[in-house]
């Protein structure tokens, strides 16, 4: 997985994240906004999106709802950046197709032993429902 899509209003954090996750080799593009977003996902193709819950045009579960219809449910991995850890808004993203969350504020130990906790529950996830699909069928 090397493509990644930060989107939060606040540029602190956009470049924060850009150059921690530059330095370990992904390609990022940054968004401060929900409708930019889409509009570099339909051109990146990210593998990972970190999402900030609130944005200036749109709530993290509309966006989710939004890349749910672009993508045939075939989405990204998607991870929830929050200021505190509150179930609420974490179960909405969830169910509208957040794979995890992330604390912010994050430095780089932090953003990248979250990315990989979240990518190996994730992609465990993921292997458990292809084969729940593949004995169902």
């Amino acid at each position: 997985m090397n493509r990644c899509l930060v989107i939060d209003d606040a540029p602190v954090v956009r470049k924060v994240a850009s150059r921690i996750l530059s330095s370990e080799g992904m390609e990022v593009e940054v968004a401060d906004s929900g409708s930019a977003a889409l509009s570099i996902f339909s051109d990146m193709r990210p593998d990972i999106i970190l999402l900030d819950d609130w944005l200036p045009d749109m709530r993290s579960v509309d966006f989710l709802q939004s890349l749910q219809s672009m993508t045939a449910g075939a989405m990204p991995m998607v991870f929830l950046m929050v200021v505190e850890v509150d179930p609420v808004p974490i179960m909405r993203a969830k169910r509208a197709g957040a794979e995890g969350w992330i604390l912010k504020p994050f430095d780089r130990p932090l953003l990248m032993s979250a990315i990989e906790k979240n990518v190996e529950k994730a992609m465990r996830r993921r292997r458990r429902n292809a084969e729940k699909e593949e004995a169902a069928a």
